[in-house]
């Protein structure tokens, strides 16, 4: 222990000398007179400013100041340092090319600071905030050729708002102005801000927008401050109209005719067909309840557009329906490009017809897909998929597609007899884009509600073990509230799993694992499911969130009729197949970090459980939680790990099967900083932990636990398995590769006080990495 503190300690005195090495050496390489910039400092005097606010302006302040200096990282600058002592390169490539100009940065100097220029920018930030009385001046350190700027500033007292006046008028637009006074930004006592003062130009002009005043800006509004009023250091907010507003601003505008052209391409633009403005009645259409619809070929249904379009003759203009119609006809899927453009038709009577040209998609496609896999459970293997695509099925946007799939995986080592896997299989689904259902369903959201239809089928051989035959159908709906918030309601999900060949060699397992059994034995699953799902990630934002959950709720109304209770021997059967009867429940919550546009922290936490009851005693194989490999605990192969405290090892020695591992119960925590190396090169470190268990026993015919530790007891937090590691990722924008090395910190199935393995890492030892270093490969990251 005393020579590992050793090799420490000299690490760690290395480093620091190394790293003041670094320091000092950047400032040799400057030419006389020359200073490097190492950054720049506010300094607010103001005694009676809170420490929160001075605080706040003293950051705000130091963002806007410019240049920036170097990039320094733990006080060194090794960006600056390469360009230092790299070569000028010959050619605009190679690797010293990229030290130098992509990895490197030029130095700053002191000479290319404008310091009354950054003084202005104080000044002037300081009275957009309420400081108009606000005075800075600078001063420049410098030291061993290294230079700083320290900017004071004197802000005096900041302006407060005493009331707001919003000048009347008999004009109509004023009179929609007033009606808006009510939710102003602008509040007697904040603080005079000139953001706000925008803000508020931008909420009068999204309000008059909703009420017809199409040709509307928010630079037709101005706001004054008026000083003069009080002697206390208060401004009063004069808002009005400037007398200069375009009168066609002034108006509020109704929709006259409503015009949807469908097939609407660029080539027919340069023959000069549709051309914007035109007379709707010169062309060769149809009406449909109030829409002139130009389609001659009469490929789409007239009756999706009255769904996707919220603008009706003789309505007042209105942004929220303009962009809401926009919206829904985006989704329906079947439109590349979407247009809108309102055209004056009555200046009296201040009308104008809407038209929306629509450029369709591609109607079918068809697309061959050769991929290539490994996973850390290894194996590794191909699968080809044949898909065909119709997005206009019914000439309503209803998409179709249809697919047809051959994989097969081999087995290339390892510890487990997991045996070559062959998979085929073909599927076919139909999306109608709105409720299919004999009530009326009418959405105000942006997302065009969907109906899905799917049936399929796989045929699965894992060869000289055994077949599975699996037979799937679905009902549901699918709906967004709006981009943050969709719901998933399949009122029927079906699968009726049918075995087939199962060998003697995987029947002699069961008496050890009578858990394979209940892999081959046939299931009939069906009933509703839920998931409900909450994002922000779409956002531009440093924090955002991602949150699912999966409600699964199989044969409970059947089993509750019937009076099912496999516990009672009164076990029932459909076509002479029990059915299964359970509720799984499942939650996954992410959080996302971002630090620059570069790094971030991203963690993910997943809790689930799956409880049987009436007509089963278990849960179905297929709907149990499984943890381990390249999108889970990547310490520990697929499906390897758990559950609890079971130990795998025997088994395996036995010539068993433990790529099977399932659980009831499911906890996993996940969390990974994220960098930015060279472009398309990023790097990770994660921390993965987690572990399945079970809810009851698993007893052979003779009372047995043959996976003893596997049930889920108040020692759970014990038995979670810890791993961590090193990846990188290859983003090529059309796809992310993905290589993480891990290695377990915690193994569950070791002595309770024995199960943390620290101590006994040995790099230099071959048969310790076989076992414990796991690869994992895989495409996009793994949350």
């Amino acid at each position: 222990m005393k020579s590992k503190f050793n090799i420490y300690c000299k690490y760690f005195l290395a480093s620091g000398i190394t790293a003041a090495a670094v320091s000092c050496s950047n400032t040799k390489f400057l030419k006389e007179g020359q200073m490097l910039y190492t950054g720049a400092e506010v300094k607010i005097e103001n005694d009676t400013l809170p420490k929160k606010k001075k605080n706040e302006l003293k950051a705000a302040l130091e963002e806007n100041l410019t240049p920036k200096p170097n990039s320094s990282f733990l006080g060194l600058r090794p960006k600056l340092y390469a360009y230092n002592v790299t070569k000028e390169p010959k050619k605009e490539k190679g690797l010293r090319y990229w030290l130098k100009y992509k990895f490197g940065e030029e130095p700053v100097l002191l000479g290319d600071v404008d310091r009354e220029f950054n003084k202005d920018i104080i000044v002037n930030y300081s009275e957009n905030k309420g400081y108009f009385n606000a005075k800075a001046k600078y001063d420049t350190v410098s030291k061993n050729k290294k230079a700083r700027v320290i900017y004071t500033l004197n802000p005096g007292a900041q302006y407060l708002i005493s009331n707001v006046n919003f000048v009347q008028d008999s004009s109509l637009v004023n009179r929609e102005i007033q009606n808006l006074k009510e939710k102003t930004l602008l509040k007697a006592g904040n603080p005079f801000d000139l953001d706000v003062i925008k803000s508020e130009r931008q909420r009068i002009d999204d309000g008059l927008k909703d009420k017809g005043f199409y040709y509307f800006n928010p630079d037709n509004i101005i706001v004054q401050a008026d000083s003069t009023v009080s002697k206390d250091h208060k401004v009063e907010m004069i808002v009005k109209l400037k007398d200069n507003t375009p009168k066609l601003a002034r108006e509020q505008f109704t929709i006259d005719k409503v015009v949807v052209f469908p097939n609407y391409n660029l080539r027919d633009a340069k023959k000069g067909l549709y051309k914007i403005p035109m007379n709707p009645d010169s062309l060769k259409g149809y009406e449909y309840n109030d829409i002139y619809v130009v389609d001659p070929k009469k490929k789409f249904k007239p009756r999706m557009f009255d769904r996707a379009l919220y603008f009706d003759k003789g309505d007042i203009y209105n942004r929220k329906d303009h962009n809401l119609s926009l919206n829904r006809l985006i989704s329906l899927g079947v439109f590349k490009f979407v247009k809108n453009e309102f055209v004056v038709s009555d200046s009296i009577n201040h009308k104008f017809d809407a038209y929306y040209i629509l450029t369709p998609r591609e109607l079918q496609s068809l697309r061959l897909e050769a991929l290539g896999r490994t996973n850390s459970a290894n194996y590794a293997g191909s699968e080809l998929n044949l898909n065909w695509t119709q997005r206009n099925f019914f000439r309503g946007a209803e998409q179709f597609k249809a697919s047809v799939y051959g994989a097969f995986d081999v087995q290339i080592g390892g510890p487990a007899d997991a045996e070559n896997i062959f998979r085929a299989g073909a599927n076919a689904q139909l999306s109608i884009p709105r409720i299919v259902a004999p009530f009326n369903f009418n959405s105000s959201s942006a997302f065009v509600p969907r109906t899905n239809i799917q049936i399929g089928y796989e045929f699965q051989n894992r060869t000289t073990l055994y077949t599975l035959n699996t037979f799937n159908a679905s009902f549901g709906y699918q709906w967004k509230e709006n981009v943050r918030k969709e719901h998933e309601l399949k009122l029927i999900d079906v699968s009726l799993i049918d075995p087939a060949n199962v060998t003697p060699k995987y029947e002699a397992k069961y008496p050890q694992n009578p858990y394979l059994e209940r892999v081959v034995t046939p299931q009939l699953i069906f009933g509703p499911t839920y998931s409900y799902t909450y994002s922000t990630t779409m956002l531009p934002r440093k924090n955002t969130f991602y949150y699912k959950g999966m409600l699964d709720l199989a044969g409970n109304i059947t089993g509750l009729v019937t009076g099912a209770n496999v516990k009672e021997g009164k076990e029932k059967s459909i076509f002479g197949v029990p059915f299964s009867q359970y509720a799984k429940i499942e939650n996954d919550l992410r959080f996302y970090h971002k630090f620059t546009e570069k790094t971030s922290f991203a963690s993910r936490f997943i809790a689930g459980v799956a409880l049987p009851y009436g007509n089963s005693e278990y849960i179905p194989f297929s709907r149990q939680f499984f943890v381990g490999g390249s999108n889970s605990i990547r310490a520990f192969r697929a499906r390897t790990l758990g559950p609890g405290s079971y130990d795998p090892r025997p088994q395996q020695q036995n010539g068993g099967f433990v790529f099977d591992q399932a659980g009831d119960i499911k906890l996993e925590l996940n969390a990974e900083y994220r960098a930015n190396l060279y472009k398309f090169l990023n790097v990770a470190a994660f921390v993965d932990a987690g572990n399945i268990w079970l809810i009851n026993d698993d007893l052979d015919e003779n009372g047995v636990n043959t996976r003893p530790g596997g049930k889920f007891s108040k020692d759970f937090l014990s038995e979670v398995a810890v791993g961590a590691g090193v990846g990188l990722r290859l983003d090529f924008s059309i796809l992310i590769m993905r290589l993480d090395l891990a290695m377990p910190l915690r193994v569950p199935y070791y002595e309770k006080s024995d199960r943390w393995v620290l101590d006994r890492i040995n790099f230099g030892d071959s048969n310790w990495r076989k076992d414990n270093l796991i690869l994992n490969i895989a495409i996009g990251y793994p949350f």
